[in-house]
């Protein structure tokens, strides 16, 4: 392995914009890698908490008008145009993921929902990376529909499911990511002796 390709992959990798992204999205074989190494992540107990879908143009269109709908049903008076720019969000990218945490109670004893949760953001990382290492480019957002239960239940998930987040996957944009101000190391990094 070529640790320093690693290392500079990390130091460099950007979220695209959803709505930046262009055709093609990963084929079906890179987008089975970009998984698979998704869930190599760190899983307390092995629980396996996570649930990813695959949502293409179908799915997300049919996504798309219950987003709509929901957004219509809670903002009566909110415009037309904002209702379809709300319709249009699910549809931004070639491939949509879904990344749900199903959370198992019976092992919060020992593994406490939050390990759990924070095992599928785990995943929802991994795939960003895997994806900006196959030469794609993705965007992890939630929103208010990764909380809304109407659209949990659209995708078929029960009420104690959570939605980690949705996946925006495609080909990179012709202009790449402008680089943002990244935090100050030193503020955020100190030593601790134990005093």
């Amino acid at each position: 392995m070529d640790t320093q390709s690693t290392v500079n992959l990390l130091l460099t990798r950007r979220s695209a914009l959803a709505a930046n992204m262009r055709k093609p999205g990963p084929s079906d074989e890179d987008l089975r890698r970009i998984l698979r190494a998704g869930i190599r992540v760190p899983d307390h107990g092995r629980i396996e908490p996570w649930r990813i879908q695959i949502l293409k143009k179908p799915g997300q269109k049919r996504l798309a008008a219950t987003v709509a709908e929901a957004f219509r049903a809670d903002n009566p008076t909110a415009s037309d145009k904002q209702v379809e720019l709300e319709y249009k969000k699910p549809l931004r990218a070639p491939v949509l993921l879904v990344v749900t945490c199903h959370p198992d109670p019976n092992r919060f004893e020992k593994i406490p929902l939050i390990e759990q949760q924070r095992s599928a953001a785990a995943v929802c990382q991994n795939i960003l990376i895997a994806t900006t290492a196959l030469g794609f480019a993705g965007q992890w957002l939630t929103g208010w529909a990764a909380y809304h239960p109407r659209i949990r239940e659209l995708l078929g998930h029960s009420p104690d499911a959570d939605i980690a987040g949705f996946i925006y996957l495609g080909s990179k944009p012709k202009d790449p990511p402008k680089e943002r101000a990244r935090p100050d190391f030193d503020a955020i990094v100190s030593g601790w002796d134990g005093e």
